[in-house]
This record gives C-alpha cells, sequence and structure tokens, in this order.
C-alpha cells in the first residue's frame, strides 16, 4: 500500500474504534443488557462445565456411541419444541418467559445430580439430560429476540451481541475448565449440584430485568399458522434462508466436534478425562480473542462476508488437528475455532435481528435454535460414524472441510447481501425523526432498508395538492418549499420530513411541496410506515405528539402535507 494511503486507512481504522468503543460504553451503562449478559455467562459456564461432566460420564457407560447417544437424548426433543416453545416470546414478555424457564432448567438439573448420586441407571440420567436441555430451548431465541427491545441504536445492538458472543465464549472457557477440574478432584454428582447452583442465580438476575419497550403482541392467526410462523417467515425470504442454512451447517460441525474432542482427548493425544475440559477451554480462549476482532464488526455493514470469513476460521483448524495430530497444535487450531465461533455468532445474529420483523422474531430465532439442536444432534451422530470407517484423524480432516468449502461455493450470494446492506446516511436520517425515535433499533434498520431513494431537480413537483397520501418522505440533501393554494408556508431542509398527517389522518394533501435545488429525498410506502408508527405505543404517542404541534402551529393548508 502506497505511503498517501496510510493515513485514511489509519483514521478510518480510528473513527471505527471509537464508534464501537462508544458502542461497548452504552451497553456498559445499560443495566437490563448488563443483566442480561450475566445471567447468561453463569448460564453458559454451569452448561458447559455440566456438557463435559455428562460426556465423560455418557463414555465411562459406553463409550463414544454413548456420547452421541447422550447428544441425541438431549437435542432431538429441544429441536422438535424449539419452534413453537419460542412462541412465548412473542406472546408474553420475554423477560418473564426466561426467568421461569431458568427455575425450571435448575429443578431439572438439580434431579439429575440426585440421580447420579443414587447411582440410578445412566438411563434416568440421560432423560433427565434431555429434560434439562428441552427447558433450556427457550433460552437463545428468547434472548436474540429480547436484545432489540434493549438496545437504543443499531450500533449498541451489535456490541450488545458481541458482549454475548464474548461472555459465551468465557463460558466455554470457564465451564469446561470448572468441570475438568471438578472431575479431576470431585465427581459427575459434584459438577451437575455444582451446575445447579449456577443456574439458580442465572434466573435470579433475570428477575430484575425490565424491557423498557414492550413488544405488542402479534396478532393470532389460529394456532397452527401462529406455531409455524417461524417457518413462513423464512420460507418467504431467500437471505434467511441462506443464512440459517449456513448457520445449521456451523452447528453441525459444532455437534461432530463435541464428539471428535472428546475422542480426540481420549484416543488421539491421551490427555485423560480432564484433557476433554482443557481442549474445550481452549475453543473459550479463542473466542475471547475473537471479541477483539469482532470488535471491528460493530457498525459494519457488510456483516454476511465476515460471516464467510468465521465460518472459514471455524473449519480449517479442525482439517488441520486430524493432519498433524499433536497437542500443542491442536490447542491452538482450537482457539482459531474459538475467534471463528465469535465472528460468526456476532456477525449472523446482528444480520437477523436486523431483517427479521420483531413480532415473529422470536420465532424465527426458534426455527434457527431447532435447526441448531438438530444439526448438532446430527454431528454427534455421523462422527462416531465416521471414526469407526475412516478413524479419527480423517473424519476431523472431512469435518473441518465442510464449512471452507460452502463460503466458496456460496461467497457471491454472500457478497450480495452485503450490497444490499442498509447504508448508514439512511439509518441516520430515520433516527432524527422524532416518530421513530421510541421504535427498536432492529425496527429502524428494517425501514431503512425499505427506504426509497427520489432524486428531484430544482424546479420539479414532488406532490401536490389535493392528491392522495401514499408515501412519507425525509429530506436527504438539498431543499423543498411547501406551497399551499400558491402561497409558500415552509421550507425543508436534510432530515426533516412531510406527508406524516396525510398519511396518519387518512385526508387528501392539502399543499404542494416543490424541490428548489437538486434535492435526494427517502420515501416509505404508507403500509410499512403506518405498520411501524401505529403497531407500536410510543411511537404512536409520538406521532400524535407530532401532529397537534404541526395542525396547532401551522396554517390548516400545511395541516395535511
Amino acid at each position: 500500500m502506497a505511503p498517501a494511503m496510510l493515513p485514511p486507512v489509519r483514521r478510518e481504522m480510528r473513527e471505527r474504534l471509537s464508534e464501537s468503543g462508544k458502542a461497548l460504553a452504552s451497553v456498559a451503562r445499560n443495566p437490563n443488557i448488563r443483566r442480561v449478559e450475566l445471567s447468561w455467562l453463569l448460564s453458559i459456564a454451569g452448561q458447559w462445565s455440566y456438557i463435559i461432566a455428562l460426556a465423560v460420564y455418557a463414555y465411562g457407560q459406553g463409550g463414544a456411541a454413548a456420547v452421541g447417544l447422550v447428544g441425541v437424548i438431549r437435542l432431538l426433543p429441544a429441536a422438535i419444541a424449539a419452534p413453537f416453545a419460542s412462541g412465548l416470546g412473542d406472546r408474553y414478555p420475554r423477560e418473564r418467559v426466561l426467568v421461569i424457564a431458568g427455575v425450571l432448567r435448575t429443578l431439572a438439573m438439580g434431579l439429575a445430580a440426585a440421580a447420579v448420586f443414587a447411582g440410578s441407571p445412566s438411563g434416568l440420567v440421560y432423560l433427565l439430560a434431555g429434560l434439562e436441555n428441552l427447558v433450556a430451548t427457550v433460552f437463545r431465541p428468547l434472548q436474540g429476540a429480547l436484545l432489540p427491545q434493549l438496545a437504543d441504536t443499531p450500533e449498541e445492538l451489535t456490541a450488545a451481541n458481541l458482549g454475548f458472543a464474548t461472555i459465551e465464549s468465557v463460558g466455554i472457557f470457564a465451564g469446561p475448565a470448572l468441570g475438568g477440574v471438578l472431575l479431576a478432584t470431585t465427581s459427575t454428582g459434584v459438577v451437575f449440584t455444582v451446575t445447579a447452583g449456577i443456574y439458580g442465580v442465572a434466573a435470579l438476575l433475570m428477575m430484575r430485568v425490565r424491557a423498557e419497550r414492550p413488544v405488542e403482541p402479534a396478532p393470532t392467526e389460529g394456532v397452527l399458522r401462529d406455531a409455524f410462523a417461524g417457518f413462513v417467515a423464512i420460507g418467504r425470504d431467500a437471505n434467511l434462508r441462506l443464512l440459517i442454512g449456513l448457520y445449521g451447517a456451523q452447528t453441525l460441525v459444532a455437534g461432530a466436534l463435541n464428539v471428535l474432542i472428546v475422542v480426540s482427548a481420549l484416543e488421539l493425544l491421551d490427555l485423560g478425562d480432564s484433557g476433554v475440559g482443557f481442549l474445550n477451554s481452549a475453543v473459550g480462549i479463542g473466542g475471547l480473542v475473537g471479541a477483539l476482532v469482532s470488535i471491528m464488526l460493530v457498525g459494519r455493514q457488510r456483516l454476511a462476508s465476515d460471516f464467510a470469513y468465521g465460518l472459514v476460521l471455524w473449519g480449517v483448524p479442525i482439517a488441520v488437528i486430524g493432519i498433524f495430530p499433536h497437542t500443542p497444535l491442536a490447542i491452538f487450531m482450537l482457539g482459531v475455532v474459538g475467534i471463528g465461533v465469535t465472528v460468526v455468532d456476532v456477525a449472523a445474529v446482528t444480520l437477523l435481528q436486523r431483517v427479521v420483523a420483531d413480532d415473529v422474531l422470536a420465532r424465527v430465532f426458534g426455527v434457527l435454535q431447532s435447526i441448531f439442536v438438530t444439526t448438532i444432534g446430527l454431528g454427534a451422530i455421523i462422527s462416531p460414524l465416521l471414526i469407526d470407517v475412516i478413524g479419527i484423524r480423517w473424519t476431523l480432516v472431512a469435518t473441518g472441510a465442510l464449512l471452507p468449502v460452502l463460503s466458496a461455493l456460496l461467497w457471491r450470494r454472500l457478497r450480495a447481501l452485503d450490497s444490499e446492506a442498509t447504508v448508514p446516511t439512511e439509518l441516520a436520517l430515520l433516527r432524527r425523526v422524532p416518530l421513530f425515535r421510541p421504535l427498536p433499533a432492529a425496527q429502524i434498520d428494517q425501514l431503512a432498508g425499505s427506504l426509497i431513494p427520489v432524486r428531484a431537480a430544482g424546479g420539479d413537483e414532488i406532490i401536490r395538492q389535493g392528491e392522495h397520501g401514499d408515501r412519507f418522505y425525509v429530506v436527504g440533501s438539498g431543499q423543498v418549499d411547501v406551497n399551499s393554494d400558491g402561497a409558500k408556508i415552509a421550507t425543508l431542509g436534510p432530515g426533516e420530513y412531510f406527508v406524516e398527517i396525510a398519511l396518519l389522518r387518512d385526508v387528501p394533501r392539502t399543499a404542494t411541496v416543490v424541490a428548489t435545488t437538486a434535492t435526494t429525498l427517502y420515501a416509505l410506502e404508507r403500509d410499512e410506515f403506518l405498520s411501524a408508527i401505529t403497531g407500536h405505543p410510543a411511537s404512536a404517542e409520538a406521532a400524535n405528539a407530532v401532529v397537534a404541534s404541526r395542525l396547532a402551529g401551522l396554517r390548516p393548508g400545511v395541516a395535511s402535507v
């Protein structure tokens, strides 16, 4: 790169880091997000500690096949229930549903601990593990749907997702390490007991979370339509299918990796039981490094490309372990996998929150959770079969190659998705409009993506007096004159808007708007405008206040502009 190019690049890097820092600081100041994230940290650490203990317990009962069987028992019922159970988050306050699920999860884990201490049959322990995971099915969908209610800006939403991914990495590190230490010094029953206590504290934290922008319950369309609304939303959107399909491929590899780490630690690398926890911890440590990398994603529009890069980081290191099975290299490569975990989670979850309507968001995340659970279970089934046929080393190579190959094949479609991303100018314009400020950040993102650019030369007529109002307009650049009955009554510039009263009151326009200079406007179709404003109580209240102010302060001729 030429020296002349360095200052602008450095300046851009500084600006992006500054923007990221501000967004992360705003997340730190948000008490609701802090509580949700701390609760998630405890939950994920407890869960991974328990998963490690359960995997070792199952391996002792029946080898690699038993580890795969446990994966199926834990995940299959959850895969079936996730799309429907997550619908509770579109009907009731999401934070309350999470509290109830946390309490039930604590009870299930406590019973599993009691079963282990009592020497109950392994089948009962596996059944209770499946029950615990069934209840936990609602956590990821509802947390993903809750964050847009708690975040104030799109940047804060991305930063909150980064916080969750970082916390998950900490949990993936701390949980297996805790499980490994406890297994080395105590027993499976003790690990289960500690996990139950951790879950209980996480539920207590969620009790203090209050969504300041509650979501209006989605209109009931019948039991079956409501239950399958998430599937319908995905089926209608090719971009959603692309993202969720690739995300599902990643979790297929994750399910296989859960088994491969156990077998690699015990057979390939000869690290013993505690080595299972330590190898998983390497993934968590890599996730922390990935959090530093992902800071650059805050405010970025090209998240689909970042998602693809994360998938490559997920797969290549697994293949390398199969080719060069040495303990230090395996730990390092699993750390690189951890970086990919964070990048994938931040990019994909933020993309989904931006493009999915809020009243169906929990159910779409529920479908995603079902796909996750199903593919993790499939990975857990397929990997022991591959190990039997081609051995652990070639299974690692084949598993690791999947994601890079898919990313290469679908690279053009992902780049095309990036090209459709909302530009910051449009987002900034909508944030300045008082009617939209109360809306969740993700919904403003969606509206910005629906804006239609309209360009007018000086003297061009944009709307005419007496016409029916069919669009809402925001001035992007230039200026326009508002004329009623031949007299100029207002001049509007960048960030100002018009036609909201005609749409909200359903009356004809009683003024003409003409561009006075070369002007760029952004238009929002009537149905999208009304759906956003009238479907959100705080935004409707703000709209009524604007209408009242304009009606009181302007001549009657401008009232319906």
